[in-house]
């Protein structure tokens, strides 16, 4: 009878040592079979053109070079190790390559989480938060460099609040992953100023008589944080380059991902704001001090910006993990395996037979289909005709600048907001928008501008149809240009 129990538990522990595969598996071909819709943002373009650009010169920008209205200016990168991988796996297999790089990172993000979790609460429950993380951040997965630093920030912060559960300091070993973050995205401050909240956790319930040398060791743990952040390329400029976007003002209402949550509509992210409320008077689940400001701060930060709701949805369950744990009360862990190393051959050969199937179902999912990107986003027929009449100077939308960049156009705007600032950005949203169409004419005179690329549901053509000077030479379903009267060349019959 105890033999069966053991032999029992042991294959209950080996069994879920596999269930973080197994959801990282099963996220990966869901997000490949679907994987047209992680291209729908032309910031991919430049972000990809960025890192060919890095390849090929063996060097990172410094400055501008792909606008005409702020060519010369300062710009960094912070996201160049992420555009390399992009760029490299774009030139090996086209749009597959960023579309497998991004599943692989939302795999391993889900891998990841569900491993901490585990540590808590049981696996259905971990992922089950899996499934709901997923869940909330679906609108912002996207083939961009935020992406490939999400599983990085699921694990700093996942071991972060292991180390304060467990009443102790972080290990130095950690430090690297906010080396890695820093390069792949300037989403990293958040990993920065996680640090302190956390670590009054770990402080608060420490014992009296050491509270104050934890503290310490918190401090120097964030002081070598702050130092491996700053190992890039650019240095301590990666810093500053990071939050340059927060300067930005009243542009950030404009820009979706930088948009205010809205709750005109239900939304998963309304109903997991509801869920936790409910979970909290439901269960009475008592919470210290440092973690009821984690999550009212990622709470916030959700509702202030849409992109930061993948955070969310990833970060507030493991800030969660523990208290949720001792109220379910989890059962003991199971028995040590008896069986050993043999035990272990079987775990690791279990893993090997995940990954085999899952590059298998690549490899024949590739064979017959091929990835594109969204054709609201590529205005391929109008920029062949601007090519065509040899345009120098276009007037370009907000959303064409990546795919213009990526046909080596010089471009009047593109999603590099920080780059352009907010006067700028506003003035040429709010002349295209028709709030201040008597700023159109304006930005055409003071640019030189040969011919405008505008979107074509958007008021900016019905403006330039009625403006002096200008007419309209193409239309379709994507986009619209015109050009002055007097420019030279054949126009071409509007379609």
């Amino acid at each position: 009878m105890s033999l069966s129990f053991a032999n029992s538990s042991a294959v209950q522990s080996r069994a879920r040592a596999l269930v973080p595969l197994c959801v990282g598996a099963g996220t990966y071909l869901f997000f490949l079979f679907v994987g047209d819709t992680l291209l729908q943002d032309s910031d991919s373009f430049w972000q990809i053109k960025i890192g060919q650009w890095i390849l090929d010169h063996g060097a990172m920008p410094y400055t501008d070079f792909y606008s005409f209205t702020r060519t010369g200016a300062p710009w960094i990168s912070t996201s160049w190790l992420s555009q390399v991988m992009f760029a490299f796996s774009y030139t090996q297999w086209g749009w597959a390559g960023p579309v497998i790089l991004t599943a692989v990172a939302v795999a391993l993000s889900t891998a990841i989480f569900v491993y901490l979790l585990d540590a808590q609460i049981e696996a259905p429950r971990a992922v089950l938060f899996a499934m709901l993380a997923l869940l909330l951040a679906l609108h912002h997965v996207l083939a961009r460099p935020h992406i490939l630093a999400l599983p990085v920030m699921v694990a700093w912060v996942g071991f972060l609040m292991a180390a304060a559960d467990r009443r102790s300091a972080p290990s130095w070993t950690w430090l690297p992953l906010m080396a890695l973050w820093a390069n792949l995205h300037g989403g990293f401050v958040l990993g920065l100023a996680l640090i302190g909240p956390i670590s009054l956790e770990a402080v608060e319930h420490a014992e009296k008589g050491r509270r104050l040398q934890l503290f310490l060791r918190w401090v120097l743990f964030g002081v070598g944080a702050l130092i491996a952040s700053c190992c890039t390329p650019y240095g301590w400029r990666t810093l500053m380059g990071a939050t340059n976007i927060l300067s930005l003002g009243e542009l950030l209402s404009l820009i979706f991902e930088w948009m205010p949550a809205n709750f005109a509509t239900f939304t998963s992210f309304e109903g997991a704001l509801l869920g936790l409320i409910a979970l909290g008077y439901y269960r009475g689940v008592v919470l210290s001090a440092p973690r009821i400001f984690l999550i009212l701060f990622l709470t916030w930060s959700a509702l202030t910006h849409v992109r930061s709701i993948e955070a969310f949805a990833f970060l507030v369950p493991l800030v969660l993990a523990k208290p949720l744990g001792e109220m379910f009360l989890r059962p003991p862990a199971d028995a040590p395996d008896a069986d050993g190393w043999p035990a272990r051959y079987v775990t690791a050969l279990g893993a090997l037979m995940i990954v085999a199937a899952s590059w298998t179902s690549t490899s024949l999912y590739m064979g017959h289909h091929r990835f594109g990107f969204t054709m609201t986003q590529t205005p391929v027929a109008a920029v062949d005709l601007l090519e065509q009449r040899k345009a120098l100077r276009i007037f370009n939308a907000y959303q064409f600048g990546g795919y213009l960049i990526s046909r080596d156009i010089p471009v009047f705007v593109d999603g590099r907001a920080e780059l352009y600032g907010e006067k700028f950005v506003m003035d040429f949203f709010k002349a295209t928008e028709g709030k201040k169409p008597e700023l159109l004419p304006r930005l055409l005179d003071e640019y030189k501008i040969d011919a405008t690329l505008l979107v074509a549901d958007a008021p900016g053509p019905q403006i330039l149809d009625q403006l002096k000077g200008w007419k309209r030479i193409y239309a379709d379903d994507i986009a619209v240009i015109h050009v002055r009267e007097n420019a030279e060349g054949a126009a071409a019959p509007s379609k």
